[in-house]
């Protein structure tokens, strides 16, 4: 058994991440007719039901089985790509972001816990950042993958409703991949527990894990650096696109197509070296000595970036505000499998499903906030505010962090898996 799950986690981690929709999902909204704002109020609704059921999706997974919660996560997935690809009208746009909203709150923290417990069932607790990084690269190679497959789609059928149908397909592997998980691996299922117990167990768990000062400086932290990375790179399709329009060698093509040529290679190099990234951030971390100076310094990293970017915009250089929009999404997948770490090292192992539900929750809370307020400012003041607030964000976030103290632990790091 133990041999085999690092090939099914990994495989979890490539179809999960066939996003065919996502470098292409922002101009999918604006083909339909939305404005910046009206998609910022769609994520933000998105975000307020990730919120609503994000820790009792947790908890639900904890306590009736985590195999469970990944199949009916990827089941509302599946529900929500078919409204995408059938519809145009905004009140059934808002009713697939509502199953986006249940795939998302009950697949984020339920994986991660399940990875952590079978590392513990194998005693190898001090692999968790190269593991994690490991499984996360292959994530980002199964981002390569798609957006190769989704520009090849959007090329040739000239719209984008055949990347929603064409999503179905790798959400139902994995669905199949999940039922092949050993059995062990639902967690300690107990089907008795009553939805009052369940609802007092919420809320110890909450309170304990907020009264956790380490945990509570984390949770803050994930909140901007994930948040931050999330509305940043939703902004990069626009970007391509009007870049994409100024490229005097691709004029003999559409509109729509040199789009997506751009768009196609820029999130295909951004998965790839992702990818790269995730694999080796156990380096950074080990080269720094330990997760919290790499993490400090990965802070300061994203300071420079967004002021980089900030400044980009405002000088109208767009090739440098991309270049600084893909570094932050590279950055995000150096710092989260060190924050992952970070977190395990502070936390329950007994509540890891819901303790990695109230990280995400957090990270959706800060993007159901800031996303329709920036989608507004750039209907009105172009993308400078964007990264203008990232800045900011981030720099408060080095400074208050400078005279924390977490764990150091330095993990050993051996060279095969």
């Amino acid at each position: 058994m133990s041999k085999n799950m690092l090939p099914r986690f990994s495989l979890y981690g490539f179809l999960k991440n066939q996003k065919y929709y996502e470098p292409f999902l922002i101009l999918a909204f604006r083909d339909k007719g939305l404005s910046f704002f009206t998609i910022g109020l769609l994520i933000g609704f998105r975000m307020i039901w990730i919120n609503i059921m994000e820790v009792p999706s947790g908890l639900i997974a904890d306590t009736y089985g985590r195999r469970r919660s990944m199949i009916a996560s990827f089941t509302a997935y599946i529900i929500s790509f078919v409204i995408f690809a059938t519809s145009s009208a905004l009140f059934t746009l808002f009713a697939a972001m509502f199953f986006f909203a249940i795939g998302e709150a009950f697949r984020t923290g339920t994986h991660k816990a399940m990875i952590f417990d079978w590392l513990d069932s194998e005693n190898r607790t001090g692999e968790k950042t190269r593991f994690y990084g490991l499984t996360r690269s292959w994530s980002q190679i199964g981002s390569a993958v798609s957006v190769v497959l989704a520009t090849a789609a959007v090329l040739i059928t000239q719209n984008y409703t055949a990347i929603f149908w064409l999503s179905i397909l790798p959400y139902l592997a994995n669905i199949i991949n999940f039922l092949t998980y050993p059995a062990w691996l639902e967690g300690k299922v107990d089907s008795s527990v009553s939805f009052a117990d369940l609802w007092r167990r919420l809320l110890s768990t909450l309170a304990d894990s907020f009264r956790n000062k380490p945990l509570r400086r984390l949770f803050a932290e994930s909140m901007v650096f994930k948040g931050n990375t999330t509305i940043t790179k939703d902004y990069l399709q626009p970007l391509l696109k009007q870049t994409a329009l100024a490229l005097p060698f691709l004029v003999a093509l559409s509109s729509q197509r040199r789009s997506a040529l751009l768009v196609g290679a820029v999130y295909f190099i951004l998965y790839f070296i992702s990818s790269y990234a995730a694999r080796h951030s156990f380096r950074i971390a080990d080269r720094l000595q330990g997760p919290e100076p790499s993490s400090r310094t990965l802070w300061f990293v994203s300071v420079l970036l967004f002021t980089a970017a900030a400044a980009a915009l405002l000088a109208n250089r767009e090739i440098i505000v991309i270049a600084c929009f893909v570094s932050i999404v590279i950055l995000q997948n150096i710092w989260r499998p060190i924050l992952m770490t970070r977190i395990d090292n502070v936390s329950n192992a007994a509540m890891g499903a819901t303790t990695l539900s109230i990280d995400s929750q957090v990270s959706s809370f800060y993007v159901m906030v800031f996303a329709p307020i920036l989608g507004f400012a750039v209907d009105k003041a172009g993308l400078w505010p964007v990264a203008a607030f990232g800045g900011v964000m981030a720099f408060i976030m080095l400074l208050s962090g400078k005279n924390v103290k977490l764990s150091n632990k330095k993990e050993p790091y051996p060279e095969n898996l």
